[in-house]
């Protein structure tokens, strides 16, 4: 069997991640050009993947296995590395996190041709799987593992219907086929002990094998009854095609998290430690606030970790509410909290807080002018003066900070507002740093992988109101610490941090000289974002700086959300909300997948309650949604990046991402120029002019469906 149950499904006949992990320590261990290269990471550009890679770097670090950790953005660039891993002659364990379960890993495409001492390792939270990659036998299908977090157990009958495909004959085959067929049974009635031989013992000559099992011959050990061959008719091949168009039609959904997987595995190997837990947790609170998984499977994982919290830290202590604080300058202890659903408010003040949350943005409708005043109302109710809330959170008198949840709890219903916190967990960093929440890391990591370098983006600095660069209220944010110092104040850099300012500036220039040479700029910004995304996991500076980065992201997002409700811009097509940006000054700013995803997701948080959940037609299930599709026009690519979701008409549900499969439907019915640069199927880089006809297509839907 070529996927791995979790430890708890396992046996000794069904090996789990321990086993896996020390078959690549045996491989590393026994092979004789042991380097760097030759246990290889690929990482998607995502916060669970980044903290997924993190974690499985440490417990590697802990066995002296040297490894190479690559980010690769999408399919292109993964195609691109597979051609270059062929060059590799070390190679002999390739991980995969987050990418490549929808793919056939083991056809000759990807990995088929490559020497069978490699092992690839596929650890990707994102659904369906590739049948092929999880049930397929032989060389090429036992070299594909997948580590699956027990939902492949549900999937016999899809395993039924993929084997009987796979590797059945045909009942109505062709004159070929059916002059062996005879020359077969004939043999059968005359060489019966030798048909035994041949079948039971599963050595069958090769060519009688290639040509009974066609194309897909990764069988093993399949018996055949010796007095009439296992064919099965037109019908039932007809009803186990149409199950695995259900399956692999139905949408994509996110099962446990990459991150969920590499902390059991260091449950296994007794390695758990509050940093591991750290970054599980982190995993799984990015899936949450990306609508990635429902409130429902959010709280399954959370009730898991809040009893590793309780069993790995200390009780905290009690009574202090929002203003707690590390109990020692060396804590960095871990514990549960009820998380406001107030954007980074611990950092920000309290009424900006409210203002760029979705959920109050949903229920107030902060958009317009009279959703403003019910949120000033609100706070005037509960007693909190305007300059109160336009202060920093940290500043605010302390009985204000400690009767927000109580006042919050008396009057938020009044308004709409009774879901206002969710259980999560907060981070101590000793002298460092005030403790930091799951969600403002995610928040602070998910801005640096977007928008660290790449984009030109102003922030805010600390206990000021924004009046611009010019005006003392805000700056150019350039990239975290390396940018801080200017060569004006090079004498008051510390000596510790010079030598990262010189490397980042021979970065820059060595950047430029690549650029005026032709060479892809696009290719560097990305990987810049993955690695500053990457250092701040263990550097709480860095992290802290992001949270500026993230802010002057999420007003970027309310600015354009509020300024496509207020001039109407959404467009009802067939049941489905489409906006197409064009201009703004926040253009440049939307063209990345990820941010624009944000928006997309606001919109849909943001009109819940104000427009009526449809059914797509192209849609598989009747169950009603909301689907928006978000364009923003690349001005220099001459391109349009396009996002699908599918949001659900409750708060903090989840409807499978049906935009993908429309996406390629689309596509092939109008001849559309178009390229997938992400893993994420639902997104989607489209040429100027194939938009319109792209968007009138897609949304007519298909006659397939």
């Amino acid at each position: 069997m070529v996927y791995l149950p979790p430890p708890h499904l396992a046996s000794a006949s069904r090996p789990s991640y321990g086993e896996a992990y020390a078959k690549i320590l045996a491989a590393h261990r026994r092979s004789p050009k042991t380097a760097a290269s030759s246990v290889i990471m690929l990482v998607a550009p995502d916060v669970d993947a980044l903290c997924a890679s993190k974690m499985l770097a440490d417990l590697f670090k802990q066995d002296d296995v040297m490894h190479r950790i690559i980010p690769v953005s999408g399919h292109a660039e993964l195609e691109r590395i597979r051609d270059e891993l062929t060059t590799y002659a070390d190679l002999h364990t390739l991980i995969m996190f987050n990418m490549g379960a929808i793919l056939d890993l083991p056809s000759a495409e990807w990995f088929g041709d490559f020497p069978t001492s490699l092992a690839v390792h596929v650890i990707d939270s994102s659904r369906p799987q590739n049948l092929s990659s999880v049930f397929g036998g032989g060389e090429n299908g036992d070299r594909i593992v997948i580590w699956d977090d027990g939902a492949v157990e549900g999937l016999q009958e899809e395993r039924k219907a993929w084997e009987v495909l796979t590797y059945a004959p045909e009942d109505d085959s062709d004159d070929e086929d059916s002059d062996f067929d005879s020359e077969e049974e004939a043999q059968e009635e005359d060489e019966d002990n030798e048909d035994e031989e041949d079948y039971e013992g599963g050595n069958g000559s090769p060519s009688r094998k290639r040509r009974s099992l066609g194309e897909g011959g990764r069988r093993q050990g399949k018996r055949r009854k010796v007095d009439q061959p296992n064919r099965i008719s037109r019908e039932e091949r007809a009803q186990h095609e149409a199950r695995l168009i259900k399956y692999y039609q139905s949408g994509t959904w996110h099962g446990q998290s990459a991150s969920g997987t590499m902390y059991i595995l260091a449950t296994v190997l007794e390695r758990v430690d509050n940093d591991l837990l750290w970054l599980a947790i982190l995993g799984l609170t990015y899936q949450y606030v990306t609508s990635r998984i429902s409130r429902e499977e959010y709280d399954k994982y959370q009730s898991i970790y809040h009893d590793e919290v309780a069993r790995l830290n200390p009780a905290p202590p009690a009574g202090l509410g929002d203003d707690f604080k590390s109990q020692n300058p060396d804590d960095n202890s871990v514990y549960a909290s009820e998380e406001l659903r107030f954007m980074m408010f611990r950092h920000w003040n309290l009424y900006d807080a409210m203002y760029h949350s979705s959920y109050v943005a949903s229920k107030l409708g902060i958009w317009k002018e009279r959703g403003r005043k019910r949120l000033t109302g609100l706070l005037a109710k509960m007693g909190f003066s305007i300059a109160e809330t336009q202060q920093p959170y940290p500043h605010m008198a302390k009985d204000l900070k400690l009767s927000l949840r109580q006042k919050l709890d008396q009057l938020a219903p009044e308004y709409g507002l009774v879901e206002l916190s969710y259980p999560s967990f907060m981070r101590c960093y000793g002298y460092r740093s005030q403790p930091l929440s799951a969600g403002d890391a995610v928040e602070a990591l998910s801005a640096l992988l977007d928008i660290a370098g790449g984009t030109r983006i102003e922030v805010e600095i600390e206990g000021t109101r924004n009046g611009g660069e010019w005006f003392g209220g805000g700056k150019v944010w350039e990239g975290g610490r390396e940018g801080r110092y200017r060569d004006d104040e090079r004498e008051n850099i510390p000596p510790a941090v010079l030598a990262n300012v010189v490397k980042a500036q021979m970065q820059a220039q060595a950047d430029a000289e690549g650029k005026e040479n032709g060479e892809g700029e696009e290719l560097q910004w990305w990987v810049r974002n993955f690695w500053s995304a990457y250092d701040a996991l263990s550097d709480i500076e860095r992290l802290r700086e992001a949270i500026s980065l993230s802010m002057a992201l999420h007003r970027a997002i309310i600015r354009q959300g509020s300024s496509i409700i207020d001039k109407q811009d959404i467009k009802t097509l067939r049941g489905h909300r489409v906006v197409v940006l064009t201009q703004g000054p926040d253009l440049p700013l939307f063209v990345h997948p990820g941010v624009l995803a944000r928006l997309a997701l606001w919109l849909v948080d943001a009109l819940r309650d104000r427009v009526e959940a449809t059914t797509p037609v192209y849609a598989r299930s009747r169950r009603k949604a909301l689907p928006f599709v978000l364009a923003c026009l690349n001005e220099k690519a001459g391109t349009y990046i396009v996002v699908g979701v599918t949001g659900a008409p409750d708060f903090d549900d989840v409807r499978k991402n049906e935009f993908g499969l429309a996406f390629l439907d689309a596509k092939e019915r109008c001849n559309a120029r178009t390229r997938h640069g992400t893993f994420d199927t639902s997104v989607l880089e489209i040429n100027k002019d194939d938009l319109k006809v792209f968007l009138q297509t897609l949304c007519e839907g298909g006659e397939r469906y």
